[in-house]
């Protein structure tokens, strides 16, 4: 495994690799906590460490979706694009609560508020639809990468926004042909993988149906990609 240089990594996103994540099994179980860095190394990664995580999909009124691009701090994808919010529930007691996935919810609602600026009360997790779970693995370079089970949350809400540098690089909100655009142009831009699998897979007919997503719920399945 190549070495890990801590002192060339950002000051703030080290700080984060502390964080508690949520251990599971192939099919969502809670096995224990481990840092945010042992999760996303590699090395434990092909030991097969998995961890639990989400991606929020934010749409205003006029159904246009918040994407974001990562800033170049950020010691996984830096500088990709991707969705809304994707991030991690933490191993305490309010974001471990799995009824109805509110303790996933709770996670988004605080995510969202340090990475895009979004005040708590505007994005109170009663409001965040979950829609399903989606297994993911991907590295990021030869030292960092994901494995994970996220859950796939959806709101439709204009916000305040006033996002982290740190977190974010840039943001703007899209229509379907513009996602399409951007897809069309991965092969020389920077997208998140997992942004692209759920674009490719399921993210168009969703936003089609956003008045109506209770059609698409599914808690049992967690859809393998």
């Amino acid at each position: 495994m190549p070495e890990i240089n801590m002192e060339k990594l950002d000051k703030q996103q080290v700080q984060l690799l502390a964080e508690m994540c949520i251990l599971i099994d192939e099919n969502d179980n809670n096995i224990g906590a481990d840092t945010k860095k042992n999760c996303h190394l590699n090395e434990n990664i092909e030991k097969g460490l998995l961890h639990r995580a989400f991606s929020v999909f934010l749409f205003n009124t006029e159904n246009k979706l918040l994407l974001q691009q990562r800033s170049d701090a950020k010691i996984t994808f830096p500088g990709c694009f991707t969705n809304t919010c994707c991030s991690h529930p933490l191993s305490n007691p309010g974001e471990l609560e799995e009824n109805d996935a509110i303790g996933v919810r709770r996670a988004a609602q605080r995510r969202l508020k340090a990475e895009l600026g979004i005040p708590l009360e505007e994005v109170p997790p009663e409001e965040i639809q979950y829609l399903t779970r989606l297994y993911y693995k991907a590295q990021s370079d030869d030292i960092w990468g994901e494995h994970e089970i996220g859950y796939i949350l959806f709101m439709k809400k204009n916000v305040t926004l006033n996002p982290d540098p740190n977190e974010i690089k840039s943001y703007c909100y899209v229509s379907k042909e513009e996602v399409k655009e951007l897809l069309r142009k991965a092969a020389t831009g920077k997208i998140k993988l997992r942004f692209k699998i759920i674009t490719e897979t399921f993210l168009f007919k969703w936003w089609d149906n956003l008045h109506n997503l209770n059609v698409f719920i599914d808690h049992e399945k967690i859809h393998r990609m």
